[in-house]
């Protein structure tokens, strides 16, 4: 008898053998994908708020930029107001660009 520990010396050998192919068999199909879902979720976070703040510092050194290239021009005051003016106005735009796209069915960009 194969399965009968007293007359078969590999016994405990193909035991183990079937109760690490069981844990790896399980291991495979919950705890693989559950670890590969969470690191997606993270990563895709993680990327989110860097974008965000990459863009955040992007429009204030727009704005800033925009400011000292005025500034020789017109007065502080002004220059901020105009700054703002012009940063608004393309933000607007690209708004209503992607506003229009919303519902554009054929894809193109």
């Amino acid at each position: 008898m194969a399965g009968n520990p007293l007359t078969d010396p590999n016994w405990a050998e193909s035991t183990t053998e079937q109760v690490v192919k069981l844990v790896d068999n399980v291991k495979a199909k919950t705890t693989k994908p559950a670890v590969m879902a969470a690191r997606g979720l993270v990563f895709g976070l993680l990327a989110i708020f860097l974008g965000l703040f990459a863009l955040v510092l992007l429009l204030v050194g727009l704005t800033r930029g925009l400011q000292a290239a005025i500034e020789p021009a017109l007065d502080q005051a002004r220059a901020v107001y105009i700054s703002y003016f012009i940063v608004g106005g393309l933000l607007s735009i690209v708004g209503l660009v992607l506003f229009k796209k919303r519902n554009d069915s054929s894809g193109a960009v």
